[in-house]
């Protein structure tokens, strides 16, 4: 697999996305009481909960997994210039840790609406690497 050693820093990312979203999978059942749970389950809507922001913090990370992995994948299948597509990544990933503490453990949205901005704009970077290394 030497044709991907220029890519460790994007692969590791990918990796390093399983195990946080597998954390925030966890983090997010803690805390639930008959109490502070709907009918389907989930945590009511309350963000000064922070059951509900664990809740939500696992789902925002599931809702941003497909389009991280698929322009992450693809633009290193496309062989796109490495050093982009490893800081896109890496970026990413430190955005996402970010993100996930202050929203669980503040109601910060300002921070909380950078942090998500900032792995926007690194998946849009990975996703147009993808397409023009594939032109």
């Amino acid at each position: 697999m030497q044709q991907f050693a220029e890519y460790s820093h994007a692969i590791a990312s990918l990796g390093l996305w399983a195990l946080i979203s597998l954390i925030l999978a966890g983090l997010s059942t803690r805390g639930r009481t008959p109490e502070n749970r709907c009918d389907c389950g989930k945590p009511k809507r309350d963000y000064a909960n922070p059951v509900y922001r664990a809740d939500r913090a696992f789902m925002n990370a599931i809702e941003n997994s497909g389009p991280f992995i698929g322009a992450t994948i693809a633009a290193i299948l496309a062989g796109a210039t490495p050093f982009w597509v490893n800081l896109f990544a890496s970026v990413f990933i430190v955005s996402r840790v970010a993100m996930a503490i202050v929203h669980i453990r503040t109601e910060n949205q300002p921070a909380r609406s950078a942090m998500f901005m900032i792995g926007f704009v690194c998946m849009v970077g990975l996703a147009l690497l993808a397409v023009i290394a594939a032109f």
